[in-house]
Protein backbone atom coordinates (compact mmCIF):
# COMPACT_ATOMS: atom_id res chain seq x y z
CA UNK A 1 0.00 0.00 0.00
CA UNK A 2 1.21 3.47 -0.69
CA UNK A 3 0.94 6.89 0.87
CA UNK A 4 -1.37 7.88 -1.98
CA UNK A 5 -3.89 5.23 -0.87
CA UNK A 6 -3.89 6.71 2.63
CA UNK A 7 -4.33 10.15 1.05
CA UNK A 8 -7.34 8.73 -0.79
CA UNK A 9 -8.76 7.34 2.48
CA UNK A 10 -8.31 10.73 4.18
CA UNK A 11 -9.92 12.56 1.27
CA UNK A 12 -13.07 10.51 1.92
CA UNK A 13 -13.23 11.60 5.57
CA UNK A 14 -15.25 14.70 6.61
CA UNK A 15 -13.04 17.81 6.78
CA UNK A 16 -12.96 18.23 10.59
CA UNK A 17 -11.94 14.59 11.09
CA UNK A 18 -9.52 14.74 8.16
CA UNK A 19 -7.54 17.57 9.76
CA UNK A 20 -7.18 15.65 13.03
CA UNK A 21 -6.15 12.41 11.32
CA UNK A 22 -3.64 14.23 9.14
CA UNK A 23 -2.05 15.62 12.30
CA UNK A 24 -1.75 12.08 13.72
CA UNK A 25 -0.10 10.99 10.49
CA UNK A 26 2.33 13.93 10.65
CA UNK A 27 3.37 13.03 14.20
CA UNK A 28 4.23 9.41 13.36
CA UNK A 29 6.13 10.48 10.25
CA UNK A 30 8.10 12.98 12.32
CA UNK A 31 8.96 10.44 15.03
CA UNK A 32 9.84 7.63 12.62
CA UNK A 33 10.74 8.86 9.11
CA UNK A 34 11.26 5.28 7.82
CA UNK A 35 7.69 4.23 8.60
CA UNK A 36 5.88 2.13 6.00
CA UNK A 37 2.33 3.28 5.34
CA UNK A 38 -0.18 0.55 4.53
CA UNK A 39 -3.71 -0.67 5.26
CA UNK A 40 -4.49 -3.16 7.98
CA UNK A 41 -8.07 -4.22 8.73
CA UNK A 42 -9.22 -1.65 6.14
CA UNK A 43 -7.73 1.36 7.95
CA UNK A 44 -4.47 3.28 7.59
CA UNK A 45 -1.64 1.59 9.46
CA UNK A 46 1.97 2.45 10.04
CA UNK A 47 4.63 -0.28 10.18
CA UNK A 48 8.18 -0.01 11.51
CA UNK A 49 10.70 -2.86 11.64
CA UNK A 50 8.00 -5.37 10.73
CA UNK A 51 5.55 -4.31 13.46
CA UNK A 52 2.45 -2.13 13.30
CA UNK A 53 3.02 1.03 15.32
CA UNK A 54 -0.49 2.37 15.11
CA UNK A 55 -3.67 2.55 13.09
CA UNK A 56 -6.32 5.23 12.98
CA UNK A 57 -9.85 5.26 11.67
CA UNK A 58 -12.75 7.57 11.06
CA UNK A 59 -16.30 6.62 11.96
CA UNK A 60 -19.58 8.51 11.74
CA UNK A 61 -19.53 9.94 15.28
CA UNK A 62 -15.88 9.61 16.32
CA UNK A 63 -12.36 8.67 15.34
CA UNK A 64 -10.21 5.96 16.87
CA UNK A 65 -6.53 5.88 17.63
CA UNK A 66 -5.39 2.26 17.64
CA UNK A 67 -1.90 1.90 19.10
CA UNK A 68 -1.98 -1.84 18.26
CA UNK A 69 -1.10 -2.65 21.84
CA UNK A 70 -3.17 -2.14 24.95
CA UNK A 71 -0.06 -1.80 27.10
CA UNK A 72 0.61 1.69 25.76
CA UNK A 73 -2.81 2.82 26.88
CA UNK A 74 -2.35 1.23 30.30
CA UNK A 75 0.98 2.97 30.81
CA UNK A 76 -0.60 6.37 30.10
CA UNK A 77 -3.95 5.80 31.81
CA UNK A 78 -4.22 9.14 33.66
CA UNK A 79 -3.84 11.01 30.38
CA UNK A 80 -6.37 8.89 28.51
CA UNK A 81 -9.06 8.66 31.19
CA UNK A 82 -11.00 11.59 29.73
CA UNK A 83 -11.49 9.71 26.44
CA UNK A 84 -13.80 6.85 25.67
CA UNK A 85 -11.65 3.77 25.21
CA UNK A 86 -11.49 0.05 24.93
CA UNK A 87 -8.55 -2.17 25.77
CA UNK A 88 -6.78 -1.14 22.59
CA UNK A 89 -8.43 2.00 21.21
CA UNK A 90 -8.96 5.62 22.14
CA UNK A 91 -12.06 7.30 20.73
CA UNK A 92 -12.10 11.04 20.19
CA UNK A 93 -13.77 13.76 18.14
CA UNK A 94 -12.61 16.88 16.33
CA UNK A 95 -13.85 18.85 19.35
CA UNK A 96 -11.77 16.71 21.74
CA UNK A 97 -8.70 15.64 19.76
CA UNK A 98 -5.80 13.78 21.33
CA UNK A 99 -3.04 16.17 22.42
CA UNK A 100 0.09 15.90 20.28
CA UNK A 101 2.19 15.19 23.38
CA UNK A 102 0.00 12.22 24.32
CA UNK A 103 0.16 10.83 20.78
CA UNK A 104 3.95 11.15 20.81
CA UNK A 105 4.16 9.30 24.14
CA UNK A 106 1.92 6.50 22.89
CA UNK A 107 3.93 6.17 19.70
CA UNK A 108 7.22 6.06 21.59
CA UNK A 109 5.89 3.27 23.84
CA UNK A 110 4.79 1.25 20.81
CA UNK A 111 8.05 1.87 18.92
CA UNK A 112 9.93 0.55 21.93
CA UNK A 113 7.73 -2.57 22.02
CA UNK A 114 8.22 -3.22 18.30
CA UNK A 115 11.97 -2.79 18.49
CA UNK A 116 12.32 -4.98 21.57
CA UNK A 117 10.47 -7.83 19.81
CA UNK A 118 12.88 -7.71 16.88
CA UNK A 119 15.89 -8.62 19.07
Amino acid sequence: MSASEIDEYLNGVPAPQRAVLKQLRTIIMKLEPDVEERFSYRVPAFRVAGGIVRDFASFKNHMSYLPFSGSGLDQRSPEVDCYSRSKSALRFTPETPLPDELVEQLIRVRLSEVRSHKR
